[in-house]
């Protein structure tokens, strides 16, 4: 682990560092050592010490209580037993967990409890914690009688929680989970005396709450009064018990959580968070809830080949049926398919040249199959058109972070926020697309007194603990940042003697943002001059500030100079390479950073080593053949190509570009007209539905492999269960497509894949499989002289050729496409909590569909009424690329004249609206601003 990870479990703090000094104390006749900040209870249990609890979860980010009683022990020379969860040794101090005195006081707290629950044989969960300590302090349930007032009636409104009160103990552990440790305020306790109990806002049923379905109260739960649907019966108990239990990784967004998968049948029951470094046990609606995917009835099974009585079209995404494919593809032995599949990328290669292929990877896959994926193109199609969705993410940070720093990767982890005076997000949503790193915000905000600084067009739930929430007009982060800059610069804020040391280009950037003062940029951004100055002194006078920015910064046409500006904003005030400073881009899929760092880029091998550069000659030698040495074509520019026939094969893994890409119907038209097209996915997806081969992959429950989330941290992803019917490894599919392309591969283990990336990147110096296997997680690099993961870098040096860091000048360069008489709405894309990317996998997860299931545009009420358009009706968005038609949600976080519609739905495909200009240094497309208008359809 890396030294932000590591510590013991101490009160107060959500990372668990140690406070306090080490104490020697009796325990049990035993001279024993509890360590900083450690309780009785936390010493006893690491001892080994049987010690019963229910109200006290001993993982990081609980605070104990004390209310339960069940954790009673002995103080000598104490007239009372003290509850140990809250008690601190002292030295010297005698503690007895065994005596007849506390054994008594243990037996009648639990017959007391049991009381008031059903019998075990009538439990929801017959095996919670509550029964299980039965089982070790033999307590007779039936000694008293039980409550005379009849127990809340069940509550099975939520699509993936039952609430079933007759067995709750009010511990107040889901309280705290649900306040303390996910900071989302939707549980707590109401009512006085025996009619006290568990409500949800203000008593409200679960399914109508504003609960966003974390399950942290669900895991918290030590009685079954709280448990997931999917191991229940109808009745509302627990039918499904798992048969092994496996950990491993969230395959969702950057943050990386760990978690458990609880196994049976060969099928995921239930998912439990991990004490992994990046989560600390948490997890959010979709790593809890969104795993069933994995045996949707539309999971594809067997190998499947164009029919040749169906030709492409381009609206083939709208008229093939994923449930159906068999209308226009038949089934195929693996070694037609794969032939196929070789056979016609090796024809587009001999006869037109490598330049007439590319590669799409994918983020969504592990470390290992990025970089075979890349290293396939390169050496078996002999190009390097090889991209994935960081093009269409995160392209323009990347850019400006390697020129500024020389370094791609974020400066310091997600829980640096934690030491930090002051945080600065920007065109993110954290609790929607990071909600697990959103608690920590949170936190830091309650717990630590941050000032949390919000900059973005739409509102959102961190609003609410921020000190300065900046409702900036889209597109105008430029205006905003060079205002505080040119504050920074007129007021003497900047930390000279760290510019001097690490930073180069002062003189001419604080010339150019002299002009951008906060009074002239106070109309373009919306926010008051004065605004704009007491956000800049907070930021550059605090000890330490942190930077959080998402693609509400970098998908613009003018991304990579937001990018800058906030690069500028830290490198001038110093606040880098500390802890609680730094640069965090959140990366959106699960191994965008990984992808990245293995090569799936078209300008740079694995690590960021430019094909036209040294490094060829590294590679060239490693994978024994002569490599191209000219940069190859990003994701948009491939699909230009595609269209005009210049590429005339493609090879698709794991990406849904019919999906994700801008102007779809354009980029639907391109894959239409391919000549050979591969796609190797789970799921017909809508770039699929263009392919002449399918090949059926696996999900990511079903591989193991490394994934490297937003912190860089590197992290094992274990196999759980088997890929259904014939579906395979995507390694292996790869490695049978290298070899049918004539490359001397041999199929190897991810383990071995692993060992030769890291003999070709320095970032992985030290790191191997077994430490991955052992650890789970290694965050990179490593410190030379420890060993140890480095959370936060570049303290001392950059890794640019002079060592320092570089400011570079920006220009206020307005949207592509602003609203006019036409068009005169302002569109932007994103998503929401219960889906991810282009819904391929969440909307095929039962809860996750239930509780986000139709396609909607969300406006300001009082746009809604200014336009007469019907709250819940339909509605058509139309833009000059095309119209869709979906339902009207008001929303009072979206600014007058703005529209925001959510990417997922493939019935209302948001990326037909918007627009392919592209920044011209990221080359990444302006998916945050177009210009737009809604009407009520005509019917016809």
């Amino acid at each position: 682990m890396d030294t932000l990870s590591k510590g013991v479990l101490a009160n107060q703090d959500p990372l668990n560092r140690p406070v306090g000094h080490a104490v020697t104390f009796h325990l049990d006749g035993c001279e024993v050592t509890a360590q900083p900040g450690e309780t009785i209870f936390q010493a006893a249990t690491r001892y080994g010490a049987m010690v019963p609890h229910l109200c006290h979860k001993p993982t990081p980010g609980y605070r104990p209580d004390g209310n339960c009683r069940a954790c009673m022990v002995e103080v000598t020379g104490e007239r009372v037993l003290v509850a140990s969860c809250i008690r601190k040794p002292t030295p010297g101090m005698d503690v007895r967990t065994r005596s007849d005195r506390v054994l008594s006081a243990q037996r009648t707290v639990f017959e007391l409890l049991s009381a008031d629950q059903p019998k075990r044989a009538e439990a929801h969960d017959p095996d919670s914690k509550f029964w299980r300590w039965q089982d070790s302090i033999a307590f007779d349930p039936g000694r008293y009688p039980a409550r005379a007032e009849p127990p809340p009636a069940a509550d099975f409104s939520h699509p993936a929680m039952a609430v079933q009160l007759d067995a709750c103990i009010q511990c107040g552990l889901c309280a705290r989970a649900c306040r303390e440790v996910q900071s989302n305020d939707v549980i707590g306790m109401a009512y006085l005396g025996a009619g006290t109990k568990v409500v949800f806002d203000l008593d409200v049923p679960m399914g109508d709450s504003t609960c966003v379905a974390c399950g942290e109260c669900v895991q918290a739960c030590p009685t079954g009064a709280l448990l997931p649907k999917s191991v229940l019966d109808e009745a509302g108990t627990v039918a499904l018990k798992p048969a092994k239990k496996v950990d491993s990784t969230c395959p969702y967004c950057g943050v990386g959580c760990q978690l458990t998968f609880n196994v049976a049948d060969d099928q995921i029951l239930s998912v439990d968070g991990k004490a992994g470094p990046a989560n600390l046990n948490r997890l959010c609606v979709k790593g809890r809830f969104g795993f069933d995917y994995a045996r949707h009835p539309e999971r594809l099974t067997q190998p499947l080949v164009r029919r040749d009585d169906a030709p492409k079209r381009a609206d083939d995404a709208d008229r093939i049926d994923p449930a159906n494919p068999l209308t226009h593809f038949r089934i195929a032995s693996w070694e037609e398919a794969l032939e196929r599949a070789a056979g016609g990328l090796r024809t587009i290669r001999d006869r037109d040249g490598g330049g007439a292929l590319a590669g799409f990877g994918s983020a969504k896959g592990s470390n290992e199959e990025a970089y075979l994926f890349q290293k396939l193109v390169r050496t078996g199609f002999g190009t390097n058109n090889v991209d994935h969705c960081t093009r269409l993410c995160h392209a323009s940070s990347v850019a400006a972070l390697i020129e500024g720093i020389g370094s791609g990767a974020v400066t310091a982890p997600v829980q640096a926020v934690l030491d930090a005076e002051v945080a600065l997000v920007i065109g993110a949503n954290p609790a929607v697309n990071h909600p697990v790193a959103a608690t920590f915000i949170k936190q830091a905000v309650r717990q630590r007194g941050l000032k949390l600084i919000v900059a973005d067009p739409r509102g959102q739930a961190l609003d609410r603990f921020a000190s300065h929430s900046l409702r900036i007009k889209g597109g105008s982060d430029v205006a905003l940042l060079s205002g505080m800059l040119c504050t920074i610069v007129e007021e003497g804020l900047v930390d000279e003697d760290y510019v001097r040391q690490h930073v180069d280009g002062h003189e001419a950037f604080a010339e150019s943002v002299r002009q951008f003062t906060p009074e002239a940029m106070a109309p373009l951004c919306g926010i008051p001059a004065e605004t704009i100055r007491e956000v800049a002194r907070l930021f550059a006078k605090s000890r330490a500030s942190i930077v959080f920015w998402g693609m509400g910064i970098s998908q613009h046409v003018h991304g990579t100079d937001n990018s800058r500006c906030l690069i500028a904003l830290c490198l001038l005030t110093g606040q880098v390479g500390r802890a609680g400073t730094g640069l965090h881009p959140l990366r959106g899929q699960n191994n965008v950073q990984g992808a990245s760092d293995a090569g799936l880029i078209p300008m740079v091998f694995p690590d960021y080593q430019r094909v036209d550069g040294g490094a060829r000659a590294l590679f060239e030698e490693a994978w024994g053949q002569s490599l191209d040495a000219t940069p190859g074509l990003t994701v948009v520019e491939i699909m230009h190509a595609m269209e005009e026939g210049r590429i005339k094969g493609l090879y698709v893994m794991g990406e849904n570009p019919a999906m994700s890409d801008p102007d779809l119907a354009h980029a639907r038209a391109a894959l239409a007209k391919l000549e050979h097209l591969v796609v190797q996915d789970i799921f017909l997806t809508e770039t699929a539905a263009y392919a002449d081969v399918v090949l059926p992959a696996s999900a990511f429950p079903e591989k193991t492999g490394t994934f490297t989330n937003t912190d860089r941290r590197i992290q094992l992803g274990r196999q759980a269960i088997d890929p259904p019917g014939e579906a395979r490894q995507d390694l292996w599919l790869v490695e049978e497509l290298a070899i049918r392309l004539g490359l001397p591969w041999q199929h190897r283990t991810p383990a071995a894949v692993f060992g030769e990336m890291a003999g070709l990147m320095p970032s992985l110096a030290g790191i191997n499989w077994d430490r991955l296997e052992r650890d789970g997680s290694v965050t990179y690099p490593l410190d030379p002289l420890t060993g140890e993961g480095q959370a936060v870098i570049f303290g001392d040096a950059f890794p640019t050729p002079s060592g320092r860091g570089r400011v570079v000048p920006v220009s206020l360069v307005p949207p592509d496409e602003p609203p006019d008489g036409e068009y005169p709405l302002l569109l932007t894309t994103g998503r929401v909590l219960e889906h991810w990317h282009t819904g391929a996998m969440t909307r095929r997860a039962g809860a996750l569909d239930a509780l986000e299931p139709e396609p909607f545009v969300a406006l300001s009420p009082k746009e809604l009424d200014r336009l007469g358009l019907p709250r819940g009706g339909m509605v058509e968005v139309s833009t000059r690329r095309g119209s869709i038609r979906l339902q009207a949600r008001p929303d009072r976080d979206v600014a007058p004249g703005n529209l925001f519609i959510p990417f997922c739905f493939r019935e209302a495909a948001a990326n037909l609206l918007t627009n392919p200009a592209l920044d011209p240094y990221g080359k990444i497309p302006e998916f945050k601003l177009c210009a737009a208008r809604v009407s009520v359809p005509v019917e016809a």
